[in-house]
C-alpha cells in the first residue's frame, strides 16, 4: 500500500490482500472485501478518524447511505447517525448527524463537492457536513438554515443514544 499517498489523517492499520492486479481492503463495518481505490483509501482513514478522533460509535457509522434524489437513487459516502436506537415496535429512530463526502486525494474539494453534499443533505437533514480528499478537510454546521464553516471536525461521541 506504499503506492497510496500520505493523508492528513492519523495512520491506520488496514487488512489488505492482492487479487491479480488489484489490491483489496477488508471493510470490517460491512464484513466484506473492497477494491482499494484512491477514494476508498480516503474513506478508510476518515472512518477510523470518526471513531478515534470524533468519538463516533462503530454501529452508528453507515457507508453508502441511500439518498433518494428526484427519484434517482444516490448514496452519501459516509453518514454518522444519532438516535436512541431500536424501539419495542422495531423502529430505529436513528437520524443523520454527520454527512461525509469523500474524494480521491487528487480531486480538489471545491464548490462542486460542497454543492453535492448540500444536495444530499437537503434530503437527509444532517447537522454537519464533512468534505475530504484526505489531504484537505472542510467541516460545516447547519445552523438556522445556513452552512457555517467549522474550524475542526465535530465531537460526536456524546448525545448519540449510545
Amino acid at each position: 500500500m506504499s503506492s497510496y499517498p500520505k493523508l492528513n489523517f492519523p495512520a491506520v492499520k488496514l487488512r489488505a490482500s492482492r487479487r491479480g492486479e488489484r489490491t483489496l481492503v477488508w471493510d470490517d463495518l460491512r464484513a466484506m472485501w473492497l477494491v482499494l481505490t484512491p477514494e476508498e483509501w480516503v474513506r478508510r482513514h476518515l472512518i477510523a478518524y470518526l471513531e478515534t478522533g470524533c468519538g463516533a460509535a462503530r454501529r452508528r457509522i453507515v457507508q453508502e447511505y441511500p439518498v433518494a434524489m428526484n427519484g434517482a437513487p444516490q448514496r452519501a459516502d459516509v453518514v454518522v447517525v444519532a438516535g436512541c436506537g431500536i424501539h419495542a415496535d422495531g423502529d430505529d429512530d436513528a437520524q443523520p448527524l454527520v454527512l461525509c463526502e469523500c474524494k480521491a486525494p487528487e480531486i480538489p474539494i471545491d464548490r462542486h463537492v460542497l454543492a453535492q453534499a448540500v444536495r444530499y443533505n437537503s434530503v437527509l437533514g444532517a447537522r454537519y457536513l464533512v468534505l475530504t480528499n484526505g489531504r484537505s478537510h472542510y467541516c460545516y454546521e447547519l445552523v438556522e438554515g445556513e452552512y457555517r464553516q467549522c474550524d475542526r471536525f465535530p465531537s460526536i461521541g456524546s448525545g448519540m443514544g449510545d
